[in-house]
Order: structure tokens, then sequence, then C-alpha cells
């Protein structure tokens, strides 16, 4: 085990580098981390208000096929990123 001394250094100056160094080192654990917003997982509630539609239509949809949904027990989920892919450009 090595062993490291700190010589003249005050216990203020000691707290400054150990707060450096831990920011950095969260700085670089955010940038490698990167959930996008798209990655996220909306219940039905989150979807119908992020559609801006009502709860029966988005069952309807997703009973159509038009949406997927995943699920855990009876809890339903639906993928941001995949709501946005089903959004198709109107033609005029």
């Amino acid at each position: 085990m090595e062993t490291v001394q700190f010589i003249q250094t005050t216990p203020e100056a000691l707290a400054e580098l150990i707060s450096i160094g831990l920011k950095s080192q969260l700085e670089n654990f955010g940038k490698n981390l990167q959930i996008s917003e798209e990655d996220v997982l909306l219940t039905r509630k989150e979807a119908c208000d992020f559609l801006k539609i009502d709860s029966s239509t988005l069952w309807h949809w997703t009973n159509k096929g038009k949406i997927k949904a995943y699920g855990i027990a009876n809890r339903r989920y639906y993928k941001k990123n995949e709501l946005i892919d089903c959004l198709k450009p109107l033609n005029k």
C-alpha cells in the first residue's frame, strides 16, 4: 500500500484539491453516461400528454399496432423515440 504525505498543505487547500478532482470525475462520468431524452420510457398518462390525445385513442392505436407498448406486470410503457417515429408528415 502506498503512503501519501501532504507537507505544508493546509486542510483548506487539501479540500479544494479533492473538490476539483471530484468535480472533474463527475463531469467525465456525465459525458460518458449521455442518456438522450428520446430513450425515456413514458407511462400511459405521460404518452397521452406528450401526444395530446385521450387515453382511449392511445389504447386504439396500440391495439391497431400503430404504437408499440412495453409492459411490466400490469403496467404499460411507451418509448418516447418510437412515439416520435410514428408521427408522419401530412401532405398539403
